[in-house]
């Protein structure tokens, strides 16, 4: 008579399965160095939150590259415990975070040095389009999940390029924390997107170099410079700028037209999110 207590295992010999490697294709980038993917951009995804939204950035190619989504959701304002010190504005906090499942290599559930450099940046972005002075004594919490990053995110990993895909994570968090934020009614100076410029070499024979927008890591050979800013086109002004890479001091004006190419990028994602905020779509 079997042991019920206990799981018996097969009674004959068993081989270990055997499977086959995952062929990743490098993807090739096939638009134009100043078009960006196109995205869908949804608010009121969350009903139990004071606002939410989503956001879903295509694939860039059929070769296997998978795109990115972001799903944000914004609690408050809202008072602040009594054992919190006195604040004449409202405090924000953001937490960025990804899905255990987002990517290739699973995540785990405390968050890495990564995750929390993404959030001290997406504070700084909202930091300086909220108007905290109408709502003292008071905080708001901004949340931005990862549910899904570059499934191509391998390929970079193995070529050493993993950190520049920290720049386009960083892109979309602000865009759908902006999105989530003007969705729960909180005055704002402006509506405030982020944008993504690469200076990358030229797919010629050359060795000339180019600067494309909302780059994606993978269909480049390598990242000489990237930049990534924080726009708000109402005031024309620039609340958050992450620049990576080497440039001589010659070519400052190399730097100056890679800002404004990332500045070219935000503006395109603030098209969005300046349709009705109920259901906004954008296809580039």
């Amino acid at each position: 008579m079997s042991d019920r207590r206990r799981i018996n295992g097969p009674g004959g010999s068993t081989s270990p399965p055997v499977y086959d490697e995952d062929i990743i294709t490098k993807p090739v980038r096939n638009r134009n160095n100043n078009d960006s993917r196109p995205f869908y951009l949804k608010t009121g995804v969350t009903p139990s939150a004071s606002g939410s939204a989503y956001l879903e950035i295509d694939q860039s190619t059929k070769a296997g590259a998978f795109g990115m989504k972001f799903i944000c959701t914004v609690h408050g304002p809202r008072s602040l415990p009594r054992s919190a010190p006195f604040s004449p504005h409202m405090v924000l906090s953001t937490h960025v975070k990804y899905a255990p499942f987002a990517t290739r290599q699973r995540k785990g559930y405390v968050r890495d040095a990564t995750e929390r450099d993404l959030s001290i940046h997406l504070e700084t972005a909202l930091r300086g389009a909220i108007i905290a002075d109408r709502w003292p004594k008071s905080g708001i919490e901004v949340m931005v999940t990862i549910v899904e990053g570059d499934m191509t995110r391998q390929v970079t990993i193995d070529e050493g390029l993993d950190e520049w895909n920290n720049m386009s994570m960083l892109s979309g968090c602000i865009t759908v924390a902006a999105a989530g934020i003007a969705d729960a009614g909180i005055d704002c100076v402006g509506v405030v997107t982020g944008g993504v410029a690469a200076l990358v070499p030229s797919e010629g024979i050359d060795n000339k170099q180019e600067i494309v927008l909302d780059p994606v890591v993978s269909e480049h050979r390598t990242i000489l410079a990237a930049c990534c800013v924080a726009y708000l086109p109402a005031r024309n002004e620039i609340t958050n700028l992450w620049y990576k890479g080497s440039l001589c001091a010659t070519e400052a004006s190399t730097y100056q037209f890679l800002l404004a190419k990332a500045v070219l990028a935000s503006k395109a994602a603030g098209k969005a999110i300046s349709l009705p905020l109920n259901d906004a779509a954008l296809l580039a």
